[in-house]
């Protein structure tokens, strides 16, 4: 019986240690999340100009990096995730110019 009660305390001691660990990674996350997602519109309206900007003709340096700016708004925000849905809804357009495996990896899963 005094067996079963200390594998318990050990366990409840154990406990904290992974639940700190798990707290502090939350923690870091919860502040990196607003910075990635900020980076990502920045990158957004940086890219639009560089496009425009590019010295040789039909070589797109813009686009990857309006690209990146599109997966860190919508994978770190949900206000910027619902934007470009919303975006995606009215214009149904801009979704063909999108394949099925960009529109995966800026929303995590099938749009």
């Amino acid at each position: 019986m005094f067996e079963g009660d200390s594998s318990q305390e050990k366990s409840k001691r154990s406990e904290p240690v992974g639940g700190v660990a798990r707290t502090a990674v939350e923690g870091l996350m919860a502040v990196l999340r607003p910075i990635l997602a900020l980076l990502g519109a920045f990158l957004i309206v940086i890219g639009v100009p560089l496009a425009m900007m590019t010295p040789i003709p039909f070589v797109p340096i813009g686009l990857p990096v309006v690209i990146l700016g599109t997966v860190l708004l919508a994978r770190n925000s949900l206000a910027g995730r619902r934007w470009m849905q919303n975006m995606l809804h009215r214009h149904p357009k801009l979704e063909r110019f999108a394949p099925n495996w960009l529109l995966k990896l800026i929303f995590g899963d099938e749009a």
